[in-house]
């Protein structure tokens, strides 16, 4: 796993568009942050070579943004369509794009994301919202309040752990479709709201959904494991028990170090992840201390 170190020198990178960034590399494959830039002031052809570098390092960091709501997602919209914030969990006032996670605020709400009635607050391995037909291109998260310590964020390349899998095994998994579920996770608050909206359609009921184990990313043609514990149920083609044993397997293998990158956020800094080719977590370290974070997220395509 490789931690963040925010005194890196940037090294000034040209893209393929000839747009020039101040780039920070933070692994082998995952993790890149663009310094000395203010995302309010771009212009298309930076726009198109951020884009590049998001979908070559899978997720992309930006320091210092400070930005509003309402800038949040103009930043976003500039990279495809926001969406709800979250299928079931509610807004905040006047923004229904943004999905806001502060465990202090409501424990009822985000029982889900750990048991925010003890001091454990970490969020467990996921790729966000695989339990809808067409999960999201990816998120834009915006660090509102940090932690004095702690509340770092994982992030696994998941086309490095499927190109690191025996070509035998890769073979295998190509022939495979998994059940997505949110049911677990989401069942309880979607009782208490009592109604969810994506894609500006509303639901009162969690459908599971089935996607290819491996997926093609629309963008890029590589290959992505598209398995997480967080939402897969199991692999439709095996038994239980066969399921439970690959995908425990494949979830171990996912997120070894060298496909992790760990990012320790500073106030007002984004990240930026591709959904289709990720998973993450938060690293539940931060005891009782105030952690805000508000997310943007961007409407997706059905894997294939």
């Amino acid at each position: 796993m490789t931690i963040t170190h925010p005194g890196t020198a940037p090294s000034r990178t040209t893209t393929e568009s000839g747009v020039e960034l101040d780039l920070t590399p933070l692994s082998g494959s995952i993790g890149t942050v663009i310094e000395n830039i203010d995302v309010r002031d771009l212009d298309d052809a930076t726009v198109a070579a951020i884009r590049q570098v998001w979908l070559s390092r899978k997720v992309i960091f930006f320091r210092n943004q400070h930005l509003t709501p309402t800038e949040h997602i103009a930043f976003a919209a500039r990279f495809g369509e926001p969406t709800e914030g979250h299928p079931v969990i509610p807004a905040i006032k006047d923004h229904p794009q943004v999905f806001e996670i502060d465990y202090s605020r409501s424990r009822e709400l985000y029982q889900s994301y750990g048991d925010v009635s003890t001091s454990d607050r970490s969020v467990s391995w996921h790729t966000d919202v695989t339990f809808v037909r067409r999960p999201p291109v990816g998120s834009i998260l915006r660090a509102v309040v940090v932690p004095q310590s702690g509340g770092d964020t994982l992030f696994s390349d998941q086309q490095a752990a499927f190109e690191a899998l025996s070509p035998s095994l890769r073979d295998y998994l190509r022939t495979l479709t998994a059940v997505h579920d949110g049911k677990a996770q989401f069942k309880g608050i979607l009782d208490h709201v009592g109604e969810g909206k994506w894609e500006g359609e509303t639901f009162t009921d969690l459908a599971p959904v089935e996607h290819p184990v491996v997926r093609t990313h629309p963008e890029t043609g590589a290959e992505v494991l598209f398995v997480n514990p967080g939402f897969t149920s199991h692999i439709s083609q095996l038994s239980r028990a066969e399921s439970n044993a690959l995908l425990g397997f494949l979830y171990a293998h996912a997120v070894q170090d060298r496909f992790v990158v760990r990012y320790h956020w500073g106030q007002g800094d984004l990240g930026f992840w591709d959904n289709r080719a990720t998973q993450h977590s938060v690293v539940g370290d931060f005891d009782e201390q105030h952690r805000v974070i508000q997310r943007v997220t961007l409407r997706g395509d059905e894997p294939r």
